[in-house]
C-alpha cells in the first residue's frame, strides 16, 4: 500500500490533510476511512454506535481519533468539528434503509434532515474548513419508474420516508449553499465550497446492514438457511464499494482545490445499460460461493419498494471525466470472495481489495490516478 501511496492519487491532495467524516462507523464510511488514512490524510470520525456486529470499520482497526455522537446533537456536533478543525467535511451519517424508515418514520427525517442542517450549522464557524462534500443517494429523485437515468436537474421527490428525507436534505444543501456558502461569494466572504453526490446501489466486502440483499444472502449462509428475495426482477445500477468513493474522493480534490464550478449535485453509478437484476446479482454471486441458497418471491408486497431506478451520470462522466474501474462480474465476485475469505479463512482482505481496486485504475488511466 506504501507504494500506491506514492503515486500521488487524487493530486496528492489528501495527503497531511484533516478529514472529519461523519458515520465512519458504517459501510461506505470505514471504506472511506481505510482509503483516506492510507492515502496519508489525518481522519477524525464523528458516529453515533457501532451499527452492525460484525463491523468492517472495528475489523479494519484504523488508528483514527473518533468522537462518539449523535449528529442530531449540534453541540456535540459542534465540538468534534471545532476540535478536528478539518480541511474537508465527508457527510455520511444517515438512516439509510427503506423498510427501516416505514418502521421509525419520524427518526428517519430526524437523522436524515437535522442531521444534515446540523453538520451545515457547525460549518459555518469552522475557519479552516474548505470543502464539504454531502453524501446522497439516488432514490433521492422523484422516481416515475422510467427507463431514463435521472439527471442532477431531475425534480427531487420520494415515495418513502428514507427517500423523502434524503429529497429534504437535498434541499438544505441547496439552502445552505445559496445562502451562506455562495459560490459567487466565494473567496470573498467564505472559504467553503459545498457539493453534494448521489450514488445507488453499493456492495462490497464488510456489509452487515439489515434489509440489504447482499448482507442478507451472507446472514443466512452463516445460519444455514434459505433467504426469500422479494422483488427478484428490480433493477438497481449496483456499484463496487470503491466506485462511488473515488467519485467523493475525486470531487473533494476539485473543491479543495478551490474549483467553484464543482460545486454542485453529482451523480455517480455505472451506465445504465449495466444495470442488472435483483436475481442475475444472485445467479452471478452464486457462482463464487456456492453454499448461497435462496428462494425467489414474486408476489407483490405491502411496502412500496421502486422497481426500477437508474442514474444518468453524463455529468460525472464529462465534466469530471471520472467513471468506474470495474464491470458488474468483476464487482460481484471481489464482493463475495471477501465474505468467503472472512467466513472461511478468518481474513479481512480490505486492503488487498483497495489495493488492487487503485492497480487496475491505474492500468486504465483513470483521471485520479494521472497526475
Amino acid at each position: 500500500m506504501k507504494n500506491l501511496i506514492k503515486r500521488n492519487l487524487f493530486n496528492n491532495i489528501y495527503k497531511n490533510k484533516k478529514v472529519f467524516i461523519t458515520g465512519q462507523t458504517g459501510f461506505k464510511g470505514s471504506w472511506l476511512a481505510l482509503w483516506l488514512v492510507n492515502m496519508g490524510a489525518k481522519v477524525y470520525g464523528y458516529s453515533v454506535d457501532i451499527p452492525t456486529k460484525p463491523n468492517h470499520y472495528e475489523l479494519l482497526k484504523l488508528d483514527i481519533s473518533n468522537t462518539k455522537g449523535d449528529i442530531r446533537d449540534i453541540e456535540s456536533l459542534k465540538l468534534a468539528i471545532k476540535k478536528c478543525d478539518p480541511d474537508i467535511i465527508f457527510h455520511m451519517a444517515a438512516q439509510t434503509i427503506v423498510r427501516e424508515s416505514y418502521k421509525e418514520p419520524a427518526n428517519t427525517f430526524s437523522a436524515n434532515v437535522i442531521g444534515t442542517v446540523n453538520l451545515l450549522e457547525s460549518a459555518r464557524s469552522c475557519k479552516n474548513l474548505k470543502a464539504i462534500v454531502h453524501i446522497s443517494t439516488d432514490k433521492c429523485y422523484d422516481n416515475k419508474e422510467w427507463i431514463w437515468g435521472y439527471r442532477e436537474n431531475d425534480p427531487l421527490g420520494g415515495y418513502d420516508p428514507y427517500s423523502a428525507s434524503k429529497a429534504c436534505a437535498e434541499l438544505a444543501v441547496f439552502s445552505y449553499r445559496n445562502s451562506f456558502f455562495n459560490n459567487n461569494d466565494y473567496g470573498k466572504k467564505h472559504n467553503v465550497l459545498i457539493a453534494s453526490a448521489r450514488a445507488g446501489n453499493v456492495i462490497g466486502g464488510g456489509d452487515w446492514a439489515k434489509d440489504r440483499l447482499i448482507p442478507d444472502i451472507i446472514r443466512n449462509i452463516e445460519n444455514g438457511k434459505n433467504i426469500i428475495i422479494r422483488n427478484p426482477n428490480s433493477t438497481r445500477p449496483w456499484q463496487f464499494v470503491l466506485e462511488p468513493l473515488s467519485g467523493y474522493l475525486l470531487l473533494g480534490q476539485k473543491l479543495l482545490e478551490g474549483k467553484k464550478e464543482f460545486a454542485e449535485s453529482w451523480n455517480f453509478g455505472p451506465e445504465s445499460s449495466r444495470s442488472i437484476k435483483v436475481s442475475e446479482l444472485l445467479e452471478f454471486s452464486k457462482k463464487h460461493w456456492n453454499t448461497i441458497k435462496y428462494k425467489l418471491d414474486y408476489t407483490k408486497h405491502e411496502l412500496h419498494e421502486a422497481s426500477m431506478l437508474h442514474l444518468d451520470c453524463s455529468k460525472a462522466f464529462n465534466l469530471l471525466n471520472w467513471k468506474p474501474v470495474y464491470d458488474h462480474n468483476i464487482m460481484i465476485k471481489k464482493t463475495i470472495l471477501w465474505y468467503k475469505n472472512f467466513y472461511e479463512n478468518n481474513k479481512v482482505i480490505s486492503h488487498q481489495d483497495l489495493d488492487e481496486y487503485i492497480k487496475t485504475a491505474v492500468k486504465e488511466n483513470i483521471v485520479w490516478t494521472i497526475l
